[in-house]
């Protein structure tokens, strides 16, 4: 139990100190959603419970976008779960890291996995795997990796409500870039090899095809299904 809690702590520090770069990015695509937010009418408050419960910016601007004065939540809530749906793809590859844990610690874990807690993670726990570890993903790491994502997103975003009205349009200082920047960033880090990476070129391209000539969210499922498929085909079983 001694030399546990020290570890634990060593553990948490190391995965908010890996949040760090990120946390770059989540700052200004929160001050931009928070400012979105407020000039659509919703308050501080509602906004904060929409961010600290949902923890998807993709759905969150999706919302944001599709809100006025009279919403059509039903139509919210359904481009939420389309562009939420990645997250079925993320928790199923988890799931090899995580299997050593109770599902009492399993689920809140799940609850603050976002795609950059999922990149980093799955990018630690393959390091632990190779180097012969036996709970492949540590838990401290990932709660001090997430939880500070968590904390600056929802923060951020409540700022951006509060002072986006006297910055006017964020977007002239090119908010909106940072979060695909260190999307990028992320991805390089999981580079594995061209062939690795066909399933993501697939997906891309699917996704960019169905955003061009379907309106509204299909693109996101469309992108992830397509992935999956190429992953089957290309790790199929010989007959």
């Amino acid at each position: 139990m001694h030399n546990y809690l020290p570890q634990c702590r060593t553990e948490i520090r190391r995965g908010a100190i890996a949040s760090l770069p990120v946390l770059f990015g989540l700052i200004p695509f929160g001050l931009l959603l928070g400012t979105q937010a407020v000039q659509k009418g919703l308050s501080v408050e509602a906004l904060a419970l929409m961010t600290g419960l949902n923890f998807g910016g993709g759905s969150e601007f999706a919302a944001i976008a599709l809100w006025s004065s009279t919403p059509q939540m039903l139509t919210i809530v359904l481009v939420s779960i389309l562009v939420n749906s990645r997250h079925l793809v993320m928790g199923a590859s988890l799931t090899p890291y995580i299997r050593h844990l109770p599902r009492r610690k399993a689920l809140p874990a799940l609850f603050l996995m976002c795609d950059e807690s999922w990149a980093i993670s799955i990018a630690d726990a393959r390091r632990r795997q190779v180097s012969g570890e036996a709970e492949y993903l540590s838990l401290a790491f990932y709660l001090g990796l997430a939880s500070s994502m968590w904390i600056i997103w929802v923060g951020s975003t409540v700022a951006g409500a509060l002072i986006g009205p006297l910055l006017g349009d964020i977007t002239r200082f090119g908010f909106d870039m940072a979060f695909p920047a260190v999307f990028f960033v992320l991805l390089k880090g999981m580079w594995k090899g061209v062939y690795a990476a066909l399933p993501w070129l697939v997906s891309l391209i699917s996704a960019g095809v169905t955003w061009h000539f379907v309106p509204g969210a299909a693109y996101v499922p469309v992108g992830a299904f397509s992935g999956i498929v190429t992953i089957l085909f290309l790790h199929r079983k010989p007959v």
